[in-house]
């Protein structure tokens, strides 16, 4: 049976002008990606992307607007569904407290996750692993451009 995968994603950028990452590893693959996660059935998008940060960074955030929203066919690479992503701009409520890492798909091994900053202008579409992620760094670094024209 095919159904509809709804996930939701906060680009958190720092006041270093640097983008949170996380990375992760589920089902026996190691990926890299956008904080945040599956919606709940019940739970509405934004209430969704501030408990994803709470449960996974332990930080309460702010949504500033929208980014993005999957125009494209993309289905899941851990089961048969059809992955629809919705990307928000956040900010955190307070500085993040968490440890970071430095190196891609370095985990603590009792979590399978961890998180690094990235500064936006060494950031690269293959700094992510997903399609739908791919499509938003390339939008950001499209705005980077502008910015800097």
């Amino acid at each position: 049976m095919s159904y509809f995968n709804v996930r939701v994603y906060g680009l958190l950028i720092n006041a270093d002008n640097q983008l949170l990452l996380s990375d992760e590893q589920s089902g026996g693959r190691s990926f890299s990606k956008f904080p945040g996660g599956g919606l709940e059935y019940g739970e509405g998008l934004i209430d969704a992307l501030k408990r994803e940060f709470m449960e996974e960074c332990n930080a309460e955030i702010e949504v500033l607007s929208h980014f993005y929203t999957t125009d494209f066919y993309e289905k899941s690479s851990f089961n048969d569904s059809q992955i629809i992503s919705i990307y928000y701009l956040v900010r955190e409520v307070n500085a993040l407290t968490m440890k970071f890492k430095t190196e891609a798909l370095d985990f603590d091994p009792e979590t399978l996750q961890s998180f690094r900053w990235i500064d936006l202008n060494e950031l690269k579409e293959s700094d992510v692993t997903f399609k739908t992620d791919k499509t938003v760094v390339n939008m950001l670094l499209s705005l980077i451009a502008e910015s800097a024209d």
